[in-house]
């Protein structure tokens, strides 16, 4: 059962809990209650359809902030074998709100680079609440360019609110490394395939965000804003997010329909932090499947590829 439950989760956490209730005094008693905790299972199930499968697109933004919420070194234990993290990026320091390092993942040595935010409180100012400093995307540029030279796959994982916006960011340029990494991250010679699971946050997101395929979790968002940013700034309310997160099409589907995002990666009922193993199974055969179409290219299709996909982006007819 989900420790931290949102306001919609409710009814469906109730139900478990009496579920659960009803099969601890069915064994402590010894009273045979099988079939009525079999209607209520069956309850459960549809009640959950019910509630998932109608989600605004602000529900989708709570489900990508769960703090149950699988984060990327999670993924990463859960999907590739023998991480080695490799820490700075030789000008200033190591930035813990971006890790990266070589994995085993399906049978070849690929190099994980991702956003990491921490759980409680003192987690979350190590890891900066996954907001980046620009030394963690001169970093992820490092690893990035090192995967290239000894011709590695990139695989990575975008999760977070934006880059840090701070004055020390500033002064150490924080627009100039992530602005360096779209140029670079465009002609890389290997193939890179971005997964968005949980919060795509403006240049945050985009400053290791550019790949041949964009995956996104079913329950993630990815916007050129936040909805508490966008609601301050259009009606001075971040009470307002639900309506921006409306305008501002922030869900899964609306950025495949966009063009922005290449496929939706499914996740358990109830959202990817109900069951993370399972998360983590669905999304390593999405990227496995992918990766295994990549590997075939040569690096000149790849970055060809890649630039026309870019410059095919905002493009409409009237």
């Amino acid at each position: 059962m989900a420790k931290f439950v949102l306001d919609f989760e409710k009814p469906i956490v109730e139900l478990e809990k009496k579920i659960e209730d009803m099969k601890e005094f069915s064994s402590s008693s010894n009273i045979e209650l099988s079939s009525e905790i079999a209607i209520l299972e069956k309850k459960l199930g549809k009640l959950q359809k019910e509630i998932y499968s109608r989600l605004t697109r602000w529900q989708r933004v709570q489900l990508a902030r769960h703090p149950d919420r699988p984060y990327s070194l999670d993924y990463i234990k859960l999907m590739a074998e023998d991480f080695v993290e490799l820490h700075g990026d030789r000008l200033f320091g190591d930035d813990k709100a971006i890790i990266g390092g070589l994995a085993r993942f399906s049978g070849r040595s690929c190099m994980f680079i991702g956003h990491q935010k921490g759980r409680g409180t003192k987690e979350n100012l190590f890891r900066n609440f996954g907001m980046p400093h620009p030394e963690g995307y001169r970093k992820a540029l490092r690893l990035m360019q090192m995967a290239a030279k000894f011709k590695k796959p990139i695989i990575i994982l975008v999760d977070t609110p934006g880059a840090y916006p701070g004055i020390g960011a500033e002064e150490r340029g924080q627009a100039e490394a992530i602005a360096r990494n779209l140029r670079e991250m465009s002609k890389l010679p290997v193939p890179v395939i971005i997964s968005i699971v949980g919060e795509g946050a403006s240049g945050g997101a985009l400053g290791i965000g550019v790949g041949d395929v964009v995956l996104m979790m079913e329950n993630s968002w990815y916007s050129v804003i936040s909805p508490e940013g966008c609601a301050a700034i259009l009606w001075r309310d971040r009470a307002q997010a639900p309506q921006a997160a409306e305008a501002l099409k922030v869900a899964s589907a609306d950025l495949r329909d966009l063009g922005v995002i290449d496929k939706i990666v499914p996740e358990p009922l109830g959202g990817a932090h109900r069951d993370p193993p399972q998360a983590a199974r669905i999304l390593k055969a999405e990227i496995s499947r992918e990766l295994n179409k990549l590997v075939k290219l040569s690096p000149e299709v790849l970055i060809k590829r890649r630039l026309e996909k870019l410059r095919a982006m905002g493009v409409f007819s009237e």
